[in-house]
């Protein structure tokens, strides 16, 4: 018997892979689509599945809608990856960050409760929860300390599913992903941005790159990888929360250095650094330690960085080419 999902999100990076992933697996896949965005359809179309998603009209900040997207769909598995998702614009928008992120998970659980609550549930938890960070590799015990209005937004999500777990019964997980990147990455995010600026220097359309914190360092993996480790999460007997990650910590600048040398250049005749792009707080490290998901969901990830950020630069070749 097929299965049906239901993905807010589903027009962002990780809801078009989870789409594409889960419609070769036989579901039935149904996304949630806020109207008040503009048109953010070109990642499904990018993976050329747009055809076969079904779009509700619906919101993480209205309770009503999410009810009747329950209602229409009458779903199996209920994927949350629908937030204001850019770190660095969450201390200009902390209240709208708080109640997407945040507030806008508990109202997607009591819809599930309502209307479908034997439905299993992933919830889309961040390693920016781990901000400043108390372990030198952060797993599933390591305490929190956000250091942005996300973090924080996103530490609430977090503990609200394990209480709608706890106190319901609920078949419902928490994936704790660590950075993870694609060609489908928005070019607010700094792998992106860069990957987008070496394309654009490489073809004569741009001399130099900004950036904030060079010496960030960050674990980051492919977000065709890590949609894969949410459905194994939902596959479970029980719900739980899974670190998700490379176990590899690179900084910002050895990423564009592997990014400017995949297309002959040095970085460092074309990236300046902007004191205006730093974070307020910023998280200057974040590794994290997959045994868990790897031990019990028989998941590891399959792409290297270097296979990633080449991916994401030949994608924009192509891209600013055509452009």
């Amino acid at each position: 018997m097929s299965r049906t999902s239901l993905i807010t999100g589903i027009t962002g990076q990780d809801g078009a892979y989870l789409a594409k992933l889960l419609l070769e697996k036989g579901y039935e896949v149904y996304g949630i689509y806020p109207r008040r965005t503009a048109d953010t359809l070109w990642r499904l179309r990018e993976l050329g599945v747009d055809k076969q998603v079904r779009l509700l009209d619906a919101d993480l900040t209205d309770l009503s809608s999410l009810i009747r997207s329950m209602q229409t769909s009458q779903p199996d598995e209920v994927y949350n990856l629908g937030a204001q998702s850019f770190v660095f614009s969450s201390w200009n928008q902390p209240l709208l960050t708080g109640d997407v992120s945040g507030i806008g998970v508990a109202r997607l659980l009591e819809a599930l409760r309502i209307v479908k609550p034997d439905a299993r549930f992933y919830q889309a938890s961040t390693s920016e929860m781990f901000g400043l960070i108390q372990a030198e590799r952060q797993d599933e015990s390591t305490p929190f300390y956000p250091r942005s209005p996300y973090g924080v937004a996103k530490l609430y999500g977090h503990w609200i599913t394990v209480n709608y777990r706890e106190s319901f019964k609920m078949h419902a997980s928490s994936g704790i992903l660590f950075n993870h990147e694609s060609p489908l990455r928005g070019l607010e995010f700094v792998t992106r941005k860069v990957t987008d600026a070496v394309a654009r220097i490489k073809l004569g359309k741009q001399q130099e790159l900004l950036l904030g914190n060079m010496d960030a360092k960050r674990d980051w993996g492919f977000a065709g990888d890590y949609v894969e480790a949410m459905w194994l999460m939902l596959q479970q007997q029980s719900p739980d929360d899974y670190v998700v990650a490379t176990g590899q910590t690179t900084s910002v600048r050895d990423m564009c250095r592997i990014a400017f040398a995949h297309v002959g250049l040095n970085y460092e005749d074309h990236v300046r650094v902007d004191p205006a792009l730093f974070r307020p707080a910023e998280v200057d490290v974040l590794l994290g330690n997959p045994e868990k998901a790897r031990r019990k969901l028989g998941w590891t990830p399959k792409t290297s960085l270097e296979q990633l950020i080449t991916m994401m630069v030949d994608a924009d070749l192509r891209r600013v080419s055509r452009d």
